[in-house]
C-alpha cells in the first residue's frame, strides 16, 4: 500500500475556508472616547481581525452615535426610559445585539447597571473598562476618591463583566503615578488617555483568543491572571502616550 492510499485521510493539499472577521459589538452612554479609540485600532488592523458591527446607546443623542455612523458602523438608539424596568429594557437589549451575532461585546462608558440575566447570557464575552485600578474604588467618582485618599497611584483596568459591579476578573491595568497638584479633572485626563490605549490592546488578544474568562478568573495563553491582571506601569504607558516624564517619575 503506497502513500497515496492516504490522501484522502489528510488535509496537507486542503486549503482552509478563512475565518469571518470576528463581530464587536459596542454598548455606550456618552461621548464615546473609547469608541473612538477602538474605531481607530480597527482602521489599522489592531483588533485581532475584529470588526465593530454596531454600536448602541442607551441615550437617543449620546455623540458616540454619531462617532459610529460617520464610521460606517450601524448606530442604534436604544433610550431607557421608554422601558418599565431594568428587566424589560435588559430584554430588549439583549434582543437588539443578538441580531448582530457578536462574539465580543465591549462596553464603552455604558452607564446601566446590568441585571444578571443580562450578565449570564452573555458572561464570557463581554468587556468594561473602568476608571481605577481594581478592586480599589468599584463605582462611581474614583478621582476624586482617590485624591481624597492621598493616594500615590491611580490609573484604570480592563475586566470582564460579571455580576458584580466593576468586581469581574481583571485582565489589563495601566498605572498613573498621582502628583501633588493633581485634581479630579487633571487625572481623568490622564486615565481616560490610558483608557484609549489599553482598551484596544484587550479585546484584540480577545479576539486572538488568547484572552479567556474561566471560572478561575482571566487567563491569558492558558494561564491564570494575578487579581490585578497585567499591569502596564506609569513609565511604559507614559512612552507609549509620549508623555514626559519628571524626575521624580523616573527614580
Amino acid at each position: 500500500m503506497t502513500n497515496t492510499d492516504y490522501q484522502s485521510d489528510t488535509i496537507k493539499d486542503v486549503t482552509p475556508e478563512p475565518l469571518g472577521a470576528r463581530r464587536i459589538v459596542v454598548l455606550i452612554s456618552g461621548s464615546g472616547s473609547n469608541l473612538q479609540a477602538l474605531i481607530d485600532a480597527q482602521s489599522h488592523d489592531r483588533l485581532g481581525g475584529g470588526e465593530i458591527v454596531a454600536v448602541i446607546s442607551n441615550i437617543a443623542d449620546a455623540y458616540g452615535l454619531k462617532r459610529a455612523h460617520e464610521a460606517g458602523i450601524e448606530a442604534v438608539a436604544l433610550p431607557h426610559r421608554e422601558y418599565d424596568s431594568r428587566e424589560a429594557y435588559d430584554g430588549a437589549l439583549i434582543k437588539v445585539i443578538e441580531r448582530h451575532e457578536p462574539d465580543l461585546i465591549v462596553l464603552a462608558g455604558f452607564m446601566r447597571i446590568l441585571t444578571p440575566r443580562f450578565v449570564q447570557r452573555f458572561l464570557g464575552r463581554m468587556l468594561n473598562i473602568h476608571p481605577s485600578l481594581l478592586p480599589d474604588y468599584q463605582g462611581l467618582n474614583t478621582h476624586a476618591r482617590a485624591l481624597a485618599d492621598g493616594v500615590a497611584s491611580h490609573g484604570c483596568s480592563v475586566h470582564f463583566v460579571t455580576e458584580e459591579l466593576d468586581g469581574g476578573p481583571v485582565v489589563l491595568q495601566a498605572e498613573l503615578l498621582v502628583n501633588a497638584d493633581d485634581t479630579a479633572e487633571t487625572l481623568q485626563e490622564k486615565v481616560r488617555s490610558r483608557e484609549h490605549l489599553i482598551y484596544p490592546i484587550a479585546v484584540q488578544w480577545f479576539l486572538e483568543g488568547r484572552l479567556q474568562f474561566s471560572a478561575e478568573g482571566a487567563k491569558m495563553d492558558g494561564h491564570l491572571l494575578p487579581e490585578h491582571g497585567m499591569r502596564l506601569s506609569h513609565a511604559d504607558a507614559a512612552e507609549e502616550l509620549d508623555e514626559e516624564l519628571d524626575e521624580e517619575s523616573q527614580d
